[in-house]
C-alpha cells in the first residue's frame, strides 16, 4: 500500500464525460487553486474518454459493434482491423485536442502506437492461430474483451499524467492493467503492488479504472468495472471518503431524459438507496463497489464536475431522514411488475 496514514486521504473517480474536458477537471477537481501540499493526499481513478470504451468493445446502449464485437464475430478480418485504426485514430484527436502541438502530445502519441500496436499484433497471432481448427476462438474472447477495454483507460490516465507534470505536480502514473506483465494475481494484489512505491504525501497517483486480475474483471462487473477498482483502492487503502466526480448530480430523474430543469440534486442518502439505484440502471455507482464502502464504512460523495461549489450527495451506511420522504422516482422500459395475491379456498 502507499506510504500514508489510514484515514487522511480520499479515493476519488473522474468519469468519462468529466475527464473529456481536460480543462474542467484540472480547474475544478485535479488542481483549481490548490497548491504544495494541498494538491496531494488523493488518488484518482479515471474512466476512459467519453465514448471511447464503445468503439473499443461495443456501445453500451445501442450495441453497436466496436472492436471486441467485430473481431469476436469472425466474419470479417478487415472490419475488426479498420475498427482498431480508427479507435488509434480517435485517441490521437483526443491527444491534439488535449495538448495541442506541445512535446506532450508527441509522448501521448507515441503511447498510443506502443499500445495499439501490441495489441493488433496479439489480435493477428490469436486469429490465425485458431485458423488452424485445433484452437478455438471462443476460448480466448474473455481475454481479447479485456486487453480490449483496459486501453482507454491507460490512454485517459496516461494523458492526465501528463497534463498535470506540465502544470508542476507530481503526477505518477499507476498501471493497474497488466500490460506485458506475465504475473498473474489478484486484485488485491494488483492494486497493492502498483500503489506500494507511492508517498501520497508528496505524489499524485493516477490510476486506470482498468485492473487486471483472475476472472478479468469486465467479465465479473460489467461495464460498472471502473467503479471496483475505484472502491477497491478506497477500502484497501483505508480512505477517509470515495468522491465520484461526474457530468450532473445525482439526481431526483435522469437530466438527459426529463430536462436539467427538471430535476433536483439528492440530498444525503444510504448505501440502501444507492443499491435501488444500481438496479433501476441510475448511475449512481455499482452495487459491487457500493457493497465495498458499505462495508468498509467509508463515505461516498457524488459530485458534480462542473458545478464544484456544490459539496453534492453523501451516501453513508447509517444515514435516516428526519422524516418518511420519497427519494427518487426511476424505472426500466420495458419491465413489469405482476402482483399474485392468493384468493381465500371455501371448502363446502
Amino acid at each position: 500500500m502507499p506510504n500514508c496514514e489510514p484515514g487522511a486521504h480520499t479515493v476519488e473517480k473522474i468519469g468519462g464525460t468529466s475527464i473529456s474536458n481536460a480543462a474542467a477537471v484540472i480547474e475544478n477537481v485535479l488542481v483549481g487553486g490548490r497548491k504544495r501540499s494541498a494538491l496531494y493526499n488523493r488518488i484518482f481513478v479515471v474512466s476512459a474518454y467519453s465514448g471511447m470504451t464503445d468503439r473499443l468493445l461495443e456501445h453500451k446502449k445501442t450495441g453497436k459493434p466496436g472492436v471486441y464485437a467485430l473481431f469476436a464475430s469472425a466474419s470479417s478480418k478487415s472490419a475488426w482491423i479498420e475498427a482498431i485504426v480508427e479507435v488509434r485514430l480517435a485517441m490521437k484527436r483526443l491527444n491534439a485536442e488535449v495538448f495541442g502541438d506541445s512535446s506532450e502530445r508527441r509522448v501521448a502519441d507515441e503511447f498510443v502506437n506502443e499500445r495499439f500496436e501490441g495489441v493488433s499484433d496479439c489480435l493477428l497471432d490469436l486469429q490465425r492461430l485458431c485458423s488452424y481448427g485445433h484452437f478455438r476462438l471462443e476460448e480466448h474472447l474473455i481475454a481479447v474483451r479485456e486487453i480490449l477495454a483496459a486501453q482507454g483507460e491507460a490512454h485517459s490516465a496516461h494523458n492526465t499524467v501528463l497534463l498535470l507534470r506540465k502544470l508542476g505536480v507530481e503526477a505518477i502514473f499507476v498501471d493497474t492493467t497488466g500490460w506485458r506483465d506475465e504475473t498473474e494475481m489478484s486484485l488485491d494484489a494488483r492494486i497493492g503492488t502498483a500503489l506500494s512505491a507511492i508517498d501520497l504525501g508528496k505524489q499524485l497517483p493516477i490510476v486506470p479504472g482498468y485492473s487486471r486480475c483472475p476472472g478479468g474483471l469486465v467479465r465479473l462487473y460489467g461495464r460498472g468495472y471502473t467503479e471496483v477498482t475505484f472502491a477497491r483502492i478506497a477500502v484497501l487503502t483505508g480512505a477517509k471518503e470515495a468522491i465520484i466526480h461526474k457530468e450532473f448530480h445525482l439526481s431526483t430523474a435522469d437530466p438527459k431524459i426529463v430536462g436539467i430543469e427538471r430535476v433536483r440534486a439528492v440530498g444525503p442518502t444510504n448505501y440502501e438507496v444507492a443499491n435501488k439505484l444500481s438496479n433501476l440502471e441510475v448511475e449512481a455507482i455499482h452495487s459491487a463497489a457500493s457493497k465495498e464502502l458499505r462495508h468498509a464504512n467509508i463515505p461516498l460523495r457524488v459530485k458534480n464536475t462542473f458545478d464544484p461549489q456544490n459539496d453534492g450527495t453523501v451516501i453513508t451506511r447509517d444515514y435516516v431522514s428526519d422524516s418518511p420522504q420519497a427519494e427518487i422516482i426511476a424505472g426500466l422500459r420495458g419491465v413489469h411488475a405482476l402482483g399474485v395475491e392468493p384468493q381465500q379456498v371455501v371448502l363446502g
